[in-house]
Protein backbone atom coordinates (compact mmCIF):
# COMPACT_ATOMS: atom_id res chain seq x y z
CA UNK A 1 0.00 0.00 0.00
CA UNK A 2 1.57 3.63 -0.87
CA UNK A 3 2.56 5.80 1.91
CA UNK A 4 0.29 8.83 1.89
CA UNK A 5 2.11 12.43 3.00
CA UNK A 6 1.46 13.18 6.82
CA UNK A 7 0.54 9.07 8.04
CA UNK A 8 3.75 8.93 9.52
CA UNK A 9 2.94 11.51 12.29
CA UNK A 10 2.71 10.67 15.57
CA UNK A 11 -0.03 13.63 17.49
CA UNK A 12 1.98 16.03 18.41
CA UNK A 13 4.00 16.39 14.88
CA UNK A 14 0.31 16.36 13.94
CA UNK A 15 -0.35 19.18 16.44
CA UNK A 16 2.62 20.46 15.44
CA UNK A 17 2.02 21.22 11.51
CA UNK A 18 -1.81 22.30 12.44
CA UNK A 19 0.33 25.31 14.11
CA UNK A 20 2.74 25.74 10.93
CA UNK A 21 -0.68 25.29 8.35
CA UNK A 22 -2.56 27.57 10.42
CA UNK A 23 0.67 30.44 10.48
CA UNK A 24 2.20 29.54 7.33
CA UNK A 25 5.46 29.90 9.27
CA UNK A 26 6.49 30.10 12.71
CA UNK A 27 9.79 30.19 15.59
CA UNK A 28 10.04 27.25 18.08
CA UNK A 29 8.55 29.38 20.90
CA UNK A 30 5.54 30.47 18.75
CA UNK A 31 4.67 26.70 18.23
CA UNK A 32 5.55 25.92 21.64
CA UNK A 33 3.30 28.48 22.68
CA UNK A 34 0.55 27.76 20.87
CA UNK A 35 0.56 23.75 21.87
CA UNK A 36 -1.80 22.43 24.05
CA UNK A 37 0.28 20.99 27.66
CA UNK A 38 3.45 22.30 25.35
CA UNK A 39 6.19 20.16 26.51
CA UNK A 40 9.86 21.78 26.82
CA UNK A 41 11.76 23.97 24.80
CA UNK A 42 14.30 21.65 23.71
CA UNK A 43 11.52 18.90 23.19
CA UNK A 44 9.23 21.20 20.80
CA UNK A 45 13.17 21.83 18.54
CA UNK A 46 13.66 18.15 18.47
CA UNK A 47 10.07 17.72 17.36
CA UNK A 48 10.46 20.19 14.55
CA UNK A 49 14.20 18.89 13.43
CA UNK A 50 12.34 15.69 13.13
CA UNK A 51 9.80 16.89 11.14
CA UNK A 52 12.84 18.09 8.86
CA UNK A 53 14.00 14.79 9.00
CA UNK A 54 10.76 13.25 7.72
CA UNK A 55 10.57 16.54 5.54
CA UNK A 56 7.22 17.90 6.49
CA UNK A 57 8.92 20.84 7.09
CA UNK A 58 12.03 23.77 6.05
CA UNK A 59 13.74 26.29 8.18
CA UNK A 60 14.78 29.58 7.21
CA UNK A 61 17.35 31.36 9.11
CA UNK A 62 16.58 35.12 10.46
CA UNK A 63 18.86 36.63 12.68
CA UNK A 64 19.54 34.07 15.27
CA UNK A 65 16.03 32.50 14.89
CA UNK A 66 14.49 29.62 12.91
CA UNK A 67 11.89 30.31 11.41
CA UNK A 68 9.65 27.32 10.50
CA UNK A 69 7.96 26.17 7.42
CA UNK A 70 5.72 23.62 5.52
CA UNK A 71 7.12 21.44 2.29
CA UNK A 72 4.13 20.75 1.03
CA UNK A 73 1.66 23.13 0.30
CA UNK A 74 -1.58 22.97 2.68
CA UNK A 75 -4.37 21.15 0.03
CA UNK A 76 -2.24 19.03 -1.06
CA UNK A 77 -1.27 17.65 3.02
CA UNK A 78 -5.64 18.11 2.90
CA UNK A 79 -6.04 15.73 0.21
CA UNK A 80 -3.49 13.28 1.58
CA UNK A 81 -5.01 13.24 5.30
CA UNK A 82 -8.30 12.85 3.82
CA UNK A 83 -7.91 10.38 1.69
CA UNK A 84 -6.16 8.14 4.44
CA UNK A 85 -9.54 9.04 6.41
CA UNK A 86 -12.09 7.61 3.77
CA UNK A 87 -9.26 4.28 3.58
CA UNK A 88 -9.30 4.13 7.73
CA UNK A 89 -13.04 4.88 8.12
CA UNK A 90 -15.08 4.61 5.48
CA UNK A 91 -13.22 1.69 3.30
CA UNK A 92 -12.39 3.98 0.80
CA UNK A 93 -15.99 5.06 -0.15
CA UNK A 94 -17.11 8.60 -0.82
CA UNK A 95 -20.62 7.66 -0.48
CA UNK A 96 -19.94 5.99 3.22
CA UNK A 97 -18.18 9.44 4.38
CA UNK A 98 -20.32 12.09 2.80
CA UNK A 99 -23.81 9.98 4.59
CA UNK A 100 -21.94 10.10 7.89
CA UNK A 101 -21.08 13.75 7.62
CA UNK A 102 -25.25 14.38 6.36
CA UNK A 103 -26.33 12.44 9.39
CA UNK A 104 -23.95 14.54 11.63
CA UNK A 105 -26.67 16.82 13.72
CA UNK A 106 -23.45 18.98 14.16
CA UNK A 107 -22.81 19.59 10.34
CA UNK A 108 -24.72 22.28 8.94
CA UNK A 109 -24.73 22.83 5.18
CA UNK A 110 -26.67 25.77 3.61
CA UNK A 111 -28.51 25.89 0.59
CA UNK A 112 -25.73 27.43 -1.48
CA UNK A 113 -22.74 25.08 -0.28
CA UNK A 114 -26.12 21.94 -1.26
CA UNK A 115 -26.28 23.34 -4.69
CA UNK A 116 -22.12 23.66 -5.23
CA UNK A 117 -21.63 20.28 -4.23
CA UNK A 118 -24.80 19.44 -6.46
CA UNK A 119 -23.00 21.07 -9.45
CA UNK A 120 -19.43 19.29 -8.26
CA UNK A 121 -21.04 15.96 -8.78
CA UNK A 122 -23.21 16.78 -12.03
CA UNK A 123 -19.74 18.08 -13.69
CA UNK A 124 -17.55 14.46 -11.86
CA UNK A 125 -20.53 12.20 -13.39
CA UNK A 126 -19.79 14.00 -17.04
CA UNK A 127 -16.90 14.05 -16.61
CA UNK A 128 -17.13 9.86 -16.32
CA UNK A 129 -15.07 10.45 -12.73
Amino acid sequence: MAKHFGSDLSRRERQIMDIIYERRRATAVEVMEALPNAPSYSSVRTLLRILEMKGHLKHQKEGVRYIYMATHPRQSAARSALKQVLRTFFDGSVEKAVAALLSDSDVQISDAEFERLAAMIEQEKEKGG
